[in-house]
């Protein structure tokens, strides 16, 4: 199965929120809601003039998506061409892996296509700043940071990896 395939099975963001009636979609579409980003980053996402493809290994119930998927989605109605594909993960293991992270696929899995459906870059889990305060060992500081993250408080950073990825070779 190609990547177009595999982009082709997946679901909207509106199909992937409707898949839960409760907390986990009440959460991702306040997150939605919540979500401010800066002028440049809005200028930045308004920039994109080609075609951006983004698969994502998601599930509804995770946290992790909860908080970074609606990011991806406000990019998304922000600017027509970029189009995205959510898949589950157990349907998608096997393709998911070669992004593993301890040969265990993480959700979500973010894989940026430019308009070939060439891989531009991939983010898992976390956005960078997450991943290094964890790495940190500094337990205050992992345990404040967590916090904001799952309030939906570092989305303007999970913006900024994004458009570091795609924006690289444009």
């Amino acid at each position: 199965m190609t990547i177009r395939d595999i982009m082709q099975t997946g679901v909207s963001f509106e199909e992937f929120v409707n898949q839960d009636t409760d907390a986990y979609k009440e959460k991702t579409l306040k997150i939605l809601d919540t979500i401010k980003f800066t002028e440049e980053q809005l200028k930045r996402i308004r920039a994109i003039n080609k075609k951006l493809y983004i698969l994502i290994c998601a599930e509804m119930w995770c946290p992790d998506c909860m908080i970074n998927v609606p990011v991806v989605e406000k990019m998304r109605q922000l600017n027509k061409n970029i189009s995205l594909s959510i898949v589950g993960k157990e349907r998608t293991l096997d393709f998911f892996q070669k992004y593993a992270l301890d040969e265990k696929v993480r959700i979500p899995t973010f894989v940026f296509l430019n308009e070939e459906f060439n891989e531009m870059g991939s983010i898992v889990e976390h956005p960078r700043i997450i991943r290094e305060i964890l790495a940190s060992g500094n337990q205050p500081n992992r345990i404040v940071a967590m916090r904001k993250y799952r309030k939906g408080e570092y989305a303007q950073e999970i913006l900024n990896d994004i458009l570091e990825i795609i924006l690289r070779d444009r």
